[in-house]
């Protein structure tokens, strides 16, 4: 019988509290979410302070859910795994308290995962990685393309020089009245429009790998404002989908060329902005067209935002290589992989 490694991980980034049991890095047994949309929503997006007071709130009993749903108990558990970063200070700090109190209490391995790592494995539960690998990990405070030529092995080759994909949704959702989070309801609404005010494609000809939202951010939201003071009335869907159609081009061509640059086997695509429908339905036709040989695993829809199960399946991964932290091990919300030289 193969050997059962159980990993407890806690994910408390943002404004998820997460805590998940997972086997061998493939099998979720596991997976609660205490989400704080609701508490968010009134303030258009996430409130650092209100974040951190949810967490304390909700971690112990999050433990405890996720401890009985896997009907395990801390005897069962090989490691604790904990992302320790990049993401709120203050969030950061409750989830890897809690996971350093449990690895010390119980006398268990500590493994820091990077927040990123974990968007990334999330893709592990659709199908086993290959190497050399590509992924867009596509997320409310991140855009990044990042290379790996082994597993562990993690470079960014690309990322956003501003506004992440996710924040400018949330932000140009704010102009069009939609609750944070807004991305969801402007995917739908794109699926109705057309893309009718050909919005910049920023940075998409230059020869690097980097994005740049915030040009786009503010092109909307000029349009929007022009129009209120003419008294004009725009149609909301051919808005969405002028703006998605934007986002979707640049991430898209983008990919494509890193693809080239650097040969893989797979493309992953993860993160919340991986939910995404129109990214998800571009980035398979192109992929097709352009890379038939490199498989694409994206991310299962349910493990697109924040959730530990994802944590989980990145510190299997960092577990075995022998990733381990002290009891100093603290939050670092400015946490990165290494650039390319």
């Amino acid at each position: 019988m193969a050997e059962r490694t159980l990993i407890l991980a806690f994910e408390t980034s943002c404004d998820e509290t997460s805590v998940a049991v997972v086997e061998n890095g493939t099998k979720i047994l596991s997976n609660i979410v205490a989400t704080q949309i609701d508490s968010h929503q009134r303030f258009g997006g996430v409130v650092p302070e209100v974040a951190s007071r949810h967490h304390i709130e909700w971690i112990t009993r999050c433990t405890d859910q996720a401890l009985a749903e896997a009907n395990v108990s801390y005897n069962d558990i090989a490691a604790v795994a904990v992302t320790y970063g990049p993401g709120l200070v203050g969030s950061l700090l409750i989830g890897v308290t809690a996971a350093k109190a449990i690895a010390w209490a119980h006398n268990l391995p500590l493994v820091p995962v990077n927040h990123m790592t974990g968007h990334l494995y999330a893709a592990r539960y659709v199908g086993e990685f290959k190497y050399p690998q590509m992924a867009l990990l596509v997320s409310g405070g991140h855009t990044e393309l990042v290379y790996m030529k082994a597993e562990h092995e993690f470079e960014i080759i690309g990322e956003t020089r501003d506004d992440a994909a996710g924040e400018a949704y949330d932000k140009i959702g704010r102009v069009l009245g939609v609750n944070y989070p807004a991305g969801k309801t402007i995917d739908e609404w794109a699926a109705k429009g057309e893309d009718t005010f050909h919005f910049p494609r920023a940075m998409e000809k230059e020869a690097n790998y980097d994005f740049s939202f915030s040009g786009l951010k503010s092109a909307f939201i000029n349009t929007v404002h022009n129009a209120d003071q003419r008294g004009e009335k725009l149609n909301k869907y051919d808005l969405a989908a002028s703006f998605q159609q934007s986002v979707v081009d640049v991430l898209a061509e983008k990919t494509m060329r890193a693809l080239e640059r650097y040969p893989v086997k797979q493309l992953i695509l993860a993160g919340g902005v991986a939910a995404n429908h129109g990214l998800r339905s571009r980035l398979n036709h192109d992929m097709h067209k352009y890379h038939p040989d490199v498989t694409m695993l994206q991310a299962p829809l349910k493990l697109c935002g924040d959730n530990a199960a994802m944590i989980g399946a990145a510190g299997y991964m960092c577990y075995q290589h022998g990733d381990r932290a002290g009891m100093d091990l603290n939050a670092e919300p400015g946490l990165m992989y290494g650039r390319m030289k």
